[in-house]
């Protein structure tokens, strides 16, 4: 299991070079995943050929493409051994939408809880903010211009109409150019209208390079802020469950909501910036391109993790918990073989939809689900469970390794920590020994460990800046082996 941080590796270190989805062969996939999970070679390989199968579909003729099914996956492990961050990470290569969701979340029609549509719904969500945030990225440029634009005629107006609806007030730090007020002044006696303009587009350049080198950003301007969302929305509620089905008001009731007209308030430009740019990328995009390329994502590229599945499984004994739990298998049946499931952004077939199911399986086992569900999942891959020389490998090895997560927290108190060898190992073998004693939660454990032995560093870090501290296997041992050793503390602390 990866123990990932966002960011970049270690401070100098060069960034990994960008990946094309289309061309990983599966051994780049196994490759690319090896950098931030350990172990679980079957498990990579499975994903990574079902990820190839989808790229070769894309190449195959249309009507032959249309009857290849994804290749579903059941992967089957004790929790922390890396099952969703396997399926988290495929995504991340196949820069594809991603939805993890829990199986005991869906309830059976009928019974209080989410229908298993939900999941597709908020997979087209997800697909639809990609790629907004993808066309975002590709107008910020022309977008900041034009903020810039819209801000120096808020600070100062090129005409006297524009000087009444957008008035600068300036407080703060930053100050009003010099000069400013007399060419106003000179303007408004009658100077000639040219070197009024003259005047003016100086002004306005000196205010352009104070914008650009941040020297107003606590200035204050009025500005139309959008109107509030109080009341705007609401949902549906149907016998299906709670559909995810926005309603504007706006639109059912305009009288009663007046148009939604903005008002005018003040506020600092660093805020205004934030408000006009995300305005500004609005305009420049085609909400009706952004959504259906994000459907035809979704329909092509999403996949679906499903965790604890085998919560769900087992045969029907008519009463308690297990009421419903065949009729989940069956209410989710469908949308694995493929449906059309209707969202706020248009109908979405899930024909083609990747879905990878995960369960621990202690107590059921995949033969428990009902055949029709085991057939939707050709490929069942089981993950080994993790021993001690996987933790030293975790901890140390992957792109963003807990370790390295720790001593860069730390560092930014000033204070320089050590990890020797033989401290990897032995908190390894602590980790191993408590995972042994008590509940097995896999990777995990790392985490429980590492807060305890740090305990006392981190409380003390911001006094100790300038320093260094060196960690060994002593220094583990004195903070840990009392407690590993007590079976009754061990349940409690670690």
């Amino acid at each position: 299991m990866v123990i990932h941080l966002p960011g970049s590796a270690s401070a100098g270190a060069p960034a990994p070079p960008a990946i094309d989805p289309g061309a990983l062969t599966p051994r780049q996939i196994v490759a690319e995943l090896d950098r931030y999970i350990v172990g679980q070679a079957a498990a990579k390989r499975a994903v990574a050929v079902a990820l190839r199968n989808r790229l070769r579909r894309r190449q195959l003729p249309a009507e032959l493409a249309q009857e290849v099914a994804p290749k579903n996956i059941i992967m089957i492990g004790p929790t922390g051994v890396g099952k969703t961050e396997i399926a988290r990470r495929l995504a991340r290569l196949a820069q594809a939408p991603f939805l993890k969701v829990e199986a005991t979340r869906y309830t059976e029609v009928g019974y209080v809880g989410r229908d298993v549509e939900s999941m597709i719904r908020d997979l087209t969500g997800l697909a639809v903010d990609m790629v907004r945030e993808e066309r975002f990225a590709e107008v910020r440029t022309r977008a900041e211009a034009q903020v810039e634009e819209r801000l120096l005629n808020a600070l100062l107006p090129q005409s006297a109409e524009a000087g009444t609806a957008d008035r600068a007030e300036f407080q703060g730090t930053a100050a009003r150019p010099s000069g400013a007020a007399p060419e106003a002044r000179t303007a408004a006696d009658g100077a000639p209208a040219e070197e009024a303009r003259d005047s003016l587009q100086r002004t306005r350049d000196k205010l352009r390079q104070q914008l650009r080198a941040g020297l107003l950003e606590e200035s204050l301007i009025e500005m139309e802020a959008p109107p509030p969302a109080a009341l705007s929305q609401f949902r549906i509620f149907s016998g299906a469950g709670v559909e995810d089905m926005e309603v504007s008001l706006k639109d059912l009731l305009p009288g009663l909501m007046g148009g939604g007209r903005p008002r005018r308030r003040r506020m600092k430009i660093s805020e205004a910036r934030v408000q006009l740019l995300r305005e500004e990328q609005e305009r420049l995009i085609e909400p009706e391109r952004v959504t259906r390329e994000a459907i035809e994502r979704t329909e092509q590229t999403g996949i679906v993790f499903i965790d604890e599945i085998d919560k769900i499984a087992g045969r029907e004994r008519g009463h308690g918990p297990e009421v419903s739990r065949e009729g989940v298998q069956r209410d989710i049946l469908p949308i694995i073989e493929g449906t059309t499931v209707h969202t706020k952004h248009g109908m979405v077939r899930t024909d083609h939809i990747l879905f990878i199911a995960s369960g621990a399986f202690h107590v059921s086992k995949p033969s428990d689900l009902i055949p029709e569900l085991q057939g939707r999942f050709p490929i069942r891959v089981e993950l080994e469970a993790l021993g001690r020389a996987e933790f030293v490998r975790i901890l140390t090895e992957p792109r963003h390794a807990l370790i390295r997560q720790y001593t860069a927290l730390l560092e930014t108190e000033g204070l320089r920590v050590e990890f020797t060898p033989d401290a990897v190992e032995a908190i390894a073998e602590v980790a191993h020994q408590v995972n042994e004693r008590t509940e097995n939660i896999g990777a995990r454990r790392l985490h429980t460990v590492m807060e305890k032995l740090l305990d006392e560093i981190s409380f003390e870090a911001p006094e100790l800046a300038g320093k260094s501290q060196r960690i060994d296997a002593a220094y583990v041992h004195r903070m840990l082996s009392s407690i590993a050793r007590d079976q009754d503390l061990s349940k409690y602390i670690l």
